[in-house]
């Protein structure tokens, strides 16, 4: 039997031996030198950044929404407060079963669907251990019927907030505005740590236009909390500034009045106070109730609303843009005085219809059998049409539109209000541009008595109104006379002092025209003028909302209500001394001087303290 033997190499085994004790000790050493510099890094390098992680880790700041401010009338009258608001909340850590609490709930307190869904989508989007909303906003009774039976709803209670409520509701809907919710694209330009706690923002009106006045600055609370996020510890509180107070222009009495004037009608009255530029009473009629608003409208609701035909949503006052009809005739009238394109001693024969020489097509004027000879008082008093087909031609748009450009007239009158209209005087270079066409002299025939392209919004007509009352000077409406902030007030308006360079005989002119509109016996307004001892200047306009053909006769018998023509009428008063200027335009009213001056006449009358009457309202004239 044989055996085999292995000669051990002591060298080679010494050798291997050595080189792995040195890998070795180089991996020690390796390792340590990169755990030492971790370690520096912590400690040294990296110590700010960590020590911040560790401490937004322990410590939790929380958002505290201020106070929203108050907004008040000219004479302290509050139209938008906030008032104590019950909300039931459910923290469904608490609840051991959810789904049945629902039903249960929903069963006492008739809770609709919708809050059903709108609590799944809320609480999805915080902790289990946060309260989330159900309902908002519950009334006395639902207050004390969950109250009775509170014990049997572990983990649901009523939680006290105050609520935006406005005292005036409908009568402040356009002009106040509403708050709502907060949405999705909202959150987006929001700054987050002034919103965080808030739920609601402005949505229209001065709510809106005055959102970071009205809201405040945001408070906050520093809470020291566990690892599941509990708060355990309040380490620091900075109370919250509650939102400016503002005190509006507007006389919620006047408001009011010039609400319940258009009863029955849609349409906007807007009244300025001439030396001021003070909106008085801004109405959009048919309003809503912004009050539901606030905490979340029902679908139903809502959608009736925007589906109804008078458009109660719909802001006339500031959006509405309408032809402005024979309104126009005094400020066209005074253009030409400027121009010395007329002499107001001078007369142009009315037979009833106007035509450019070797042109067959008659435009009509409003009295059938013409107004005879016409000089520029009567044209006025009597809105004679004729004189102003020929005066639109002899001035041309060009002048027109210059002249007519001053009193504001295709332009926004820059009140405090987000999203006005800028209405329309057209021109030249704006037909060119919009209508691929060129300027007829049939386009300056029509403009000249306010029809054709252009288009006027109610407050735009007040403000010119209140230009020319003021002999030129212009004023900008505004409806926040001022911010009042921990005591200290300052003015919300701000005036540019700009006069339009007029010929004072040439007011005197219009002016005179304006107030026979009223007190003359042939003046269109003339129902309006009786048991008052003062003047009010007017001009009555009627507006087509179609056009009727050359072999067509208008007659609103035969037309659908829509089809109606608008009522138009601008004023102001007393003459001797202007205060109150009043723009009121009624949509398919018919006639200017039986429907929309007696509205005005009562606004007039209740701001300058006289009794208010009733008027006739079968005037047929323009």
């Amino acid at each position: 039997m044989s055996h085999s033997y292995s000669i051990k190499d002591a060298v080679t085994e010494n050798r291997i031996f050595l080189n792995r004790i040195v890998v070795t000790f180089l991996l020690v050493i390796t390792v340590m030198v990169a755990l030492v510099g971790r370690l520096v890094y912590l400690q040294i390098a990296g110590h700010e950044h960590y020590a911040s992680l560790a401490t937004r880790n322990r410590i939790k700041i929380s958002s505290i929404p201020p106070t929203r401010g108050i907004i008040y009338d000219r004479y302290g009258r509050i139209l938008a407060e906030n008032l104590p608001a019950y909300s039931l909340e459910i923290i469904p850590e608490q609840v051991k079963d959810l789904d049945e609490t629902l039903i249960n709930l929903q069963e006492l307190l008739a809770i609709p669907d919708e809050k059903i869904a709108e609590f799944h989508k809320q609480r999805k989007r915080r902790k289990r251990f946060v309260g989330t909303p159900l309902l908002m906003n519950l009334n006395e009774e639902e207050v004390a019927r969950f109250a009775v039976r509170r014990p049997f709803f572990p983990g649901v209670d009523i939680q006290a907030s105050l609520g935006r409520h406005y005292p005036y509701g409908i009568l402040t809907s356009h002009v106040v505005g509403y708050v709502g919710r907060i949405n999705e694209k909202e959150l987006k330009t929001l700054p987050v740590a002034e919103y965080r706690g808030t739920h609601y923002i402005g949505k229209v009106g001065i709510e809106k236009s005055y959102e970071t006045q009205l809201h405040g600055k945001a408070g906050y609370t520093e809470v020291e909390t566990n690892a599941q996020g509990r708060a355990v510890n309040t380490l620091n509180e900075v109370q919250p500034e509650s939102g400016s107070n503002l005190h509006l222009t507007l006389d919620i009495d006047l408001q009011r009045i010039a609400y319940e004037a258009m009863e029955g009608y849609n349409g906007s009255i807007v009244a300025i106070e001439i030396k001021t530029g003070d909106v008085l009473a801004f109405v959009s009629h048919p309003g809503f109730d912004p009050n539901p608003f606030v905490n979340g409208i029902s679908t139903k609701a809502y959608r009736a609303l925007q589906d109804s035909e008078d458009k109660p949503m719909f802001n006339r006052a500031l959006r509405g843009q309408y032809p402005p009809g024979s309104t126009v005739k005094p400020f066209i009238g005074l253009a030409g005085l400027e121009y010395q394109a007329v002499n107001a001693q001078d007369s142009v024969y009315c037979p009833g219809y106007y035509q450019l020489p070797n042109v067959k097509h008659k435009f009509r004027d409003w009295k059938r059998w013409g107004h005879g000879p016409t000089n520029f008082n009567k044209a006025i008093t009597q809105s004679c049409d004729v004189y102003f087909y020929d005066l639109a031609v002899t001035l041309g748009i060009d002048k027109m539109h210059s002249f007519m450009s001053q009193f504001g007239f295709g332009q926004k009158t820059g009140i405090d209000l987000s999203g006005e209209k800028s209405g329309l005087f057209p021109s030249k270079a704006w037909k060119r541009k919009y209508k691929k066409k060129a300027w007829y002299p049939g386009n300056s025939i029509i403009t000249g008595i306010g029809q054709g392209f252009t288009l006027t919004t109610p407050l735009q007509l007040a403000r010119a109104t209140a230009t020319l009352a003021n002999r030129g000077k212009v004023v900008t409406p505004y409806l926040v006379d001022s911010i009042v902030h921990a005591n200290l007030t300052k003015s919300g308006s701000v005036q540019s002092g700009e006069v339009i360079p007029l010929q004072e005989e040439n007011i005197d002119e219009v002016i005179a025209a304006m107030v026979s509109v009223v007190h003359s016996a042939r003046g269109t307004a003339k129902r309006i003028s009786k048991g008052i001892d003062y003047q009010i200047a007017g001009k009555t306009g009627t507006a087509q909302v179609f056009t009727v053909k050359q072999n067509e006769s208008y007659n609103k018998h035969k037309l659908a209500k829509k089809l109606h023509d608008h009522a138009l009428f601008i004023s102001f008063a007393p003459v001797a001394d202007p205060q109150i200027a009043v723009a009121v335009i009624v949509e398919n009213g018919g006639h200017g001087g039986s429907v929309a001056a007696p509205m005005a006449a009562k606004v007039i009358k209740h701001f300058l303290k006289d009794e208010e009457e009733e008027f006739s309202d079968s005037d047929e004239q323009p």
